[in-house]
């Protein structure tokens, strides 16, 4: 199997190189992912490919600015969601708290329970907000916006804005006199944009060196040039690789990440399932990956191993070798140090446009994620109660377990506020059913994963099986300006979405008790 996948991906790249894939992609040509060369965000998509020059422009600026907050501000709170929060996340995580630099919090969740921790977690006059999103129309972070500025009776320099020119966001933050407005270049899409402002601001109020980072991307960027034969360029040969094994079935990209590098996969996640999970094609991330025996797996994975330079694992390489043995394909990356994160955010970006090429999708559009934003605006407007199911019955959960093939997947929803504890409770779940079923398991947090994987779920191939988990919260605030609350805000949600994945006939249990199904199971 391993051979078939090798001489497959030969034949790709020297198709590839004969049709001119990569310089036509660094010449922004459109026609690489489509006949029409006026599609929709292909065109107006490709600025990530030149973004690390851009950068380097403002880096002075930034660390500024950077400087003048923590002078002011004891904490620094992130109002985003998707593509605009991911990389900050994985730069928190990676690299910690810098000395003399505030904290800083993500908030990407409408459950009460997310909102209250970070109202909570530090004094709100010593607290900057950054309002990110590309649209400048985002729900949830328009939502939190309007809660926060509420707290802080309006004071403007407490607030910060990140978006494009022209949007909604801008004006607003304009009228309420933002401490700053940073525009961001319009032609890179939310999931491309880790190495722009919305990943660089962040990253600069955490105290991370924006050189170093910027050095790390370009350095990738010029290995992956439109001069580098596909064969030596690491962007085209990763992303061949994932397109043709998931043409042979492989299409589970199975993440093993050594700790100190953990968290760079639920950015990896939501770039290459949100781009490639379309026309009933796709490629499903499957992360934070607990190492089973070889022979455990059906011939649906493809292994990727990211290594942090010091942190080999003689287990972990035992376990590699077994996986070559049993005929799974395994990709291995090792990193020098954390500063390379800059290079693979460059580097995946580069192999999942190759990906889309290869497995004929638009990789900078996301069609199926509006459904399930429509479902909840229209349950919001309409004041509509979602429907209330019943908790499952032991048949109810054996049979759903039952009806999971080969190559299909297990997705767990979680709407619940993201914590170190329901981190650990949906991990129990996600090896709970990887060893029973012996199928590749995700889990997301709604509504965060209906900005990246949910358009994997509804777009990619059926072999999807959904458990949404719904634990509402005990109590409850009101969305400044509207009629409804953010427990109904977040009950609409994952209302929407158990809307569009059902009316696909996509099967889906629905629970509010995790220990319950655990014991029904």
């Amino acid at each position: 199997m391993i051979q078939d996948l090798r001489a497959a991906v030969v034949r790709r790249l020297e198709t590839i190189r004969g049709a001119s894939v990569v310089p036509r992609i660094w010449a922004k040509d459109p026609t690489v992912w489509s006949d029409d060369p006026e599609t929709p965000e292909i065109t107006n998509r490709l600025g990530w490919l030149k973004v690390g020059g851009e950068m380097s422009r403002v880096v002075g600026d930034l660390e500024a600015f950077a400087n003048e907050i923590r002078r002011d501000f004891d904490r620094v709170v992130l109002l985003g969601m998707g593509g605009s929060s991911l990389a900050p996340e994985v730069f928190l995580r990676s690299f910690g708290r810098r000395a003399g630099y505030p904290s800083f919090h993500m908030l990407d969740s409408t459950d009460p329970r997310a909102i209250a921790a970070v109202e909570n977690g530090g004094h709100l006059d010593r607290t900057m907000f950054i309002v990110a999103s590309k649209s400048g129309t985002t729900l949830e972070t328009l939502s939190f916006y309007r809660y926060f500025w509420k707290q802080t009776a309006g004071c403007g320099s407490q607030f910060v804005a990140i978006t494009d020119a022209g949007t909604p966001l801008e004006r607003l933050a304009q009228e309420q006199g933002f401490r700053r407005i940073f525009l961001n270049p319009d032609d890179i899409g939310g999931r491309y944009s880790a190495l722009s402002l919305f990943g660089l601001v962040p990253a600069a109020l955490m105290g991370v060196p924006l050189e170093v980072l910027l050095g790390r991307a370009e350095a990738m960027a010029a290995k992956c040039g439109a001069d580098v034969p596909p064969a030596r360029n690491p962007g085209a040969w990763l992303g061949t690789v994932m397109a043709e094994a998931a043409l042979s079935g492989r299409d589970k990209l199975t993440f093993v990440l050594s700790p100190g590098i953990a968290p760079f996969g639920m950015w990896a996640e939501q770039l290459v399932a949100e781009s490639t999970g379309k026309d009933g094609k796709g490629i499903l991330p499957v992360v934070d990956h607990v190492m089973r025996r070889a022979t455990a797996y059906p011939a649906d994975r493809l292994f990727v191993v990211m290594e942090l330079r010091g942190e080999e694992d003689p287990r972990r390489e035992t376990w590699m070798g077994r996986l070559v043995s049993a005929g799974h394909p395994v990709v291995r990356i090792t990193l020098e140090d954390q500063y390379d994160l800059a290079a693979e955010f460059f580097g995946w970006e580069c192999a999942t446009a190759v990906a889309g090429a290869v497995l004929g999708v638009n990789p900078f559009d996301q069609p199926n994620v509006a459904e399930s934003k429509r479902n909840t605006q229209r349950m919001l407007a309409d004041r509509t109660e979602p429907a209330v199911l019943p908790q499952p019955r032991r048949h109810d959960v054996l049979s759903f377990f039952e009806g999971t093939r080969e190559g299909d997947y297990v997705a767990v929803l979680a709407y619940l506020p993201p914590t170190t504890e329901n981190d650990e409770r949906l991990r129990t779940l996600r090896v709970w059913l990887g060893d029973r079923l012996e199928a590749a398991v995700t889990s997301g947090y709604g509504p965060r994963y209906l900005h990246s994987t949910g358009q994997y779920h509804k777009g990619g191939p059926p072999k999807g099986h959904f458990i949404q988990l719904y634990e509402p919260s005990a109590t409850d605030v009101r969305v400044p300006g509207e009629v409804y609350t953010f427990g109904e805000l977040i009950a609409a949600q994952a209302a929407g979405d158990l809307q569009a994945l059902t009316s696909r006939g996509r099967p889906l249990i629905r629970v509010s008790d995790l220990e319950q199904l655990l014991e029904n199971a």
